[in-house]
């Protein structure tokens, strides 16, 4: 009889010995799929944010009652999933007056558009040139909202007249988008320059 306890006690500790083994084992398996499927979500919900489309040799041109107003052009237009565009390379707009001829032109590093708040902004080296008055604008930004048809920035700016000899220093500006009329927000200065422009 005791060779029978004894056998049967060995029995049941082997038998709870392998029990907490798989019980350790399954705590062990789940608490490692539990981690590895937190990993994959992660990685899975990783949205992605760079452009979903990529345009090259780039022309949009904006016009009014069948006639063209505006015309930018650049080499290269990046969209985004928020409708935002990025025109990483150098930009030029052309704006025409109602007989089709180009009254003014806008050069720049870069620009962008912001889709929420639909302006259109230019950065860098901004140089807009008006023809008929020949005068020219320098700044480091400017924006061009469609709707209103305005153009602004609240950035210091230089406008020199070589029909006056004139520069202006001012800081900040509202325009027409032709740039018929400019309103400086902060006039700083103006001058009376000789020589070569």
């Amino acid at each position: 009889m005791k060779k029978r306890i004894a056998f049967t006690e060995i029995a049941l500790r082997k038998t709870m010995v392998f029990r907490k083994a798989i019980s350790v084992l399954l705590t062990f398996g789940i608490t490692l799929t539990i981690v590895s499927c937190e990993k994959e979500e992660k990685k899975l919900g990783a949205a992605y944010e760079g452009p979903v489309e990529e345009v090259s040799n780039v022309q949009i041109r904006y016009s009014e009652q069948g006639l063209q107003k505006v015309q930018m052009i650049t080499p290269r237009s990046l969209t985004y999933s928020n409708q935002n565009k990025v025109f990483p390379d150098t930009v030029n707009i052309n704006f025409f007056d109602p007989t089709g001829s180009i009254i003014t032109r806008l050069r720049a590093d870069s620009g962008h558009f912001d889709h929420a708040s639909n302006v259109y902004i230019v950065k860098g080296h901004v140089r807009v040139i008006k023809s008929e008055s020949q005068e020219t604008l320098t700044t480091t930004e400017l924006s061009w909202n469609p709707v209103t048809k305005k153009v602004f920035t609240d950035k210091a700016l230089t406008v020199r007249n070589t029909r006056t000899s004139e520069i202006t220093n001012a800081i900040g500006m509202d325009a027409e988008q032709d740039f018929t009329r400019i309103k400086f927000r902060k006039a700083t200065g103006i001058y009376k320059f000789s020589g070569v422009p």
